[in-house]
This record gives C-alpha cells, structure tokens and sequence, in this order.
C-alpha cells in the first residue's frame, strides 16, 4: 500500500518548510530508512525518509516548494500503484499564474536583476502572491527560487524594490570624494550591499595577559622586541589560534561561492593620512610572536609611509582593528569581504570585582567587537569562536606553546 512523504515539524515554531532536493525521481527505487528528499526550516535542514521499501511514485512539492507542516510531498509505494482517492496535488494550478505586461518603467534592481522576457508569466504560490500584493511588489521584478522559477513566501521576504534611476545608484557612490576617500566609499557601500553583516560584543580579563607580558619580559632579559609582547601581537597570535580551531571562519564568500582557506593571512587596519589601509601578515599560522610582532611593525609603518608592496595591500582571509588608542571600547567594524570576520579591539578599562574568596580586587579587561557574515556563519558558531579568541588571551602562556 502507498505509504505518504510529509513535511516534517521540526520545531515548536515552525509552521512550514521547504522543499531542497529530491534525491530520488519519480520510478527510483528506495528503501526503508534511505533519504528521499531534504527539506529546510529557517534553522534547520532535515532528510524525510522513506517509511518502506518501495519506489517513489509521485512528487507532490517540488524543489523550491514550501508547504505547511504534515503536508503531503509525495508518495513512496509499489510500482503500479496510484495515488489514493481524495488526495489534492498541491503543485501550480492556473491560479498560481499571474499575468504581468510589460512595463516600461526605467528601474535598476539592487537584487540579482530579473532574467525572465518581458510580458512573459509568472509563477507565483497564493501566498507569495498575497504577500506582495500588500507590500506593493511588483512580482515581474521578483526571482522565483522553486520549481520552475516559482516564486515563494522567501523570496518575497528578501526581495529588495528597484530604485528608480533618478535615486543614487552603485555607479555614483563616493560622488564629491576624492582618491583613496572615494574608494573607501565605494568599498564600505559594497561590503554592506555584499553581506549580512552582525557584530557581538564582549569584555576579556587580561589581567593574567598583563602579568605575563611582564613576566616574559623580565625572563628573556632584553632579548625580545617589544613588539613580540605588544597587544597587537598577542590578539593576531590568539585570533590565529582560533580561526586554526574555526576554520569555517578563515574564509571568503563573494555572494557566488565560499572557499575556506588553508593558510591565514591576517589583515590590520591601519589610519594612513587619507584614509584606511589593511595591509596583510602573510601565514600567521607558521609564525611565533616575534615573527609576529616584527611583521605587525614592519607592514603598518610602511603603509603609513606609502613603501608597502603592492601584493601587501590584499589576500587577506580575516581581519583585526583596533581603536583603543583613540578611547572607544566597543564598535562595528564592517568585513573586509569577501572575508567573513572582522575582530574590533577597543580601549582596556580597568574595574573592581569581588574574587572568590569575596574579596576585592581589580582587573583589566579588554573589549571585543566581532562583525561576521549571518548568511554563512550562524550566531552560535560566531560566538563560539569569539570564547576561544577570549579563551586564549585568558590564558596567555597557550600562545607560546
């Protein structure tokens, strides 16, 4: 007997899912427990499984589809067999259709712009359909993700309306500026347009850092540049540690693909006369303090001074700024794409707390801004990674190991 595929709920709050892949075609044969189709929620990807050895018959929801929690999306049975009587087929009928004309209003789409001929019709689901009659959307300029270019419930919820051209279009960013000024503008405008930018905020106790970038001091006698044991170097030397841990951070994505890098190159932000330059430590991740400290000095004082090699001024695979010095504690950096992080530093500030032993006393603690890219690092990842950037400024003698 044919046995139903349906949406799963895959959480208390999920009302519907959506339809990835079939793995399998309609005629395929499957078995009990195999993966059939993968379907997502807004947090989670799920397998729905066939529940009998069998073929799979009938595709009710195609990819791209979105359908209501224990829904129907297919049937797995016999070959032979027929869809029981009573079922309704939820794929497109002639009400999911909507007749657009052409326009010849003169717009530019901040979204992928549309490729369909003009005139020609759009699918649409009803609720796609009803939430951009409310919104005021045009579905002509919409780019539909489902089955046969079918526009659903998402891509009308992260649909961006096209800007008239009268309005200041990505040509005409940095208008007025000059030189490097007029670059950054462009790059800032970009690296927002580009991404899904968040940023997270904590304090670390460097009190324990502190004491060992004296103790250090004093052990070597004199024989370790100041620039080994500076702040700069020991935050590249903990970020390094932890992007080693997290790789899924040491990566770039330019909206087309994600490459996860090997090596890490450690980008610096550096104030220059007339804007902001990040020239590149190239493989922190083979490198001690001292290899460290000599390459921060060596890179930021020939980009103030304009000497940087060309090749210097890129390649970068994650990034650190730093506005301690100017007294700010916390703030967001916006990435350096393609790269997916970027990590804040602000000014150490001191305060009194109660120890153990309910006892005062006092401590020196560092703030800490991570900017990531939300369309490929999750919150809980990104903050798992900046606990282990804290992890090891609070325990300073791990980064000499």
């Amino acid at each position: 007997m044919a046995e139903k595929l349906i949406m799963p709920t895959l959480g208390l709050t999920m009302i519907e899912g959506t339809v990835d892949q079939w793995y399998k075609q309609v005629g395929d044969t499957v078995a009990k427990g195999e993966a059939v189709v993968t379907i997502s929620s807004e947090k989670l990807t799920h397998d729905v499984e066939s529940p009998i050895d069998g073929v799979l018959f009938s595709i009710i929801a195609d990819e791209g589809a979105e359908v209501p929690c224990q829904e129907l999306i297919g049937y797995v049975g016999e070959t032979g067999e027929e869809i029981p009587s009573g079922e309704v087929s939820e794929k497109a009928s002639d009400e999911d259709i909507v007749e657009v004309k052409e326009t010849k209003v003169e717009t530019i789409a901040v979204n992928q712009p549309p490729t369909r001929d003009a005139g020609a019709r759009v699918f649409a689901t009803p609720l796609a359909k009803k939430m951009a009659q409310a919104k005021g959307f045009n579905l002509e300029e919409i780019i539909g993700t489902g089955g046969n270019g079918r526009i659903t419930r998402r891509d009308v919820e992260r649909f961006v309306p096209s800007m008239p051209v009268a309005s200041q279009v990505l040509s005409d960013i940095g208008e007025g500026l000059e030189g490097m000024r007029k670059v950054i503008a462009k790059r800032m405008h970009q690296s927002l347009h580009q991404s899904a930018q968040l940023t997270l905020h904590r304090k670390v106790d460097i009190t324990s850092l502190l004491t060992f970038r004296q103790d250090l001091k004093a052990k070597s006698n004199g024989k370790l540049l100041r620039s080994a044991l500076s702040i700069n170097t020991l935050m590249i030397k903990a970020v390094t540690l932890a992007l080693k841990e997290h790789p899924e951070m040491n990566a770039w994505y330019d909206g087309q693909a994600l490459v996860t890098h090997d090596e890490i190159h450690m980008g610096v932000a550096v104030s220059v006369h007339d804007g902001l330059v990040v020239p590149v430590i190239r493989d922190v991740h083979q490198k001690g303090l001292s290899q460290i400290g000599e390459g921060f000095v060596t890179v930021t004082s020939q980009a103030v001074d304009g000497s940087l090699p060309g090749d210097l001024y890129s390649g970068s695979t994650f990034t650190i700024t730093n506005l301690g010095n100017a007294g700010v504690e916390y703030f967001t950096p916006i990435l350096n794409t393609p790269e997916l992080g970027i990590l804040g530093v602000g000014a150490t500030t001191n305060k009194l707390i109660f120890d153990d032993n309910k006892e005062i006393k006092e401590i020196s603690e560092l703030p800490l801004s991570l900017t990531f890219d939300h369309q490929v690092i999750d919150g809980a990842p990104a903050a798992e990674f900046l606990s282990k950037i804290t992890y090891y400024l609070e325990n300073p003698y791990l980064l000499v190991v």
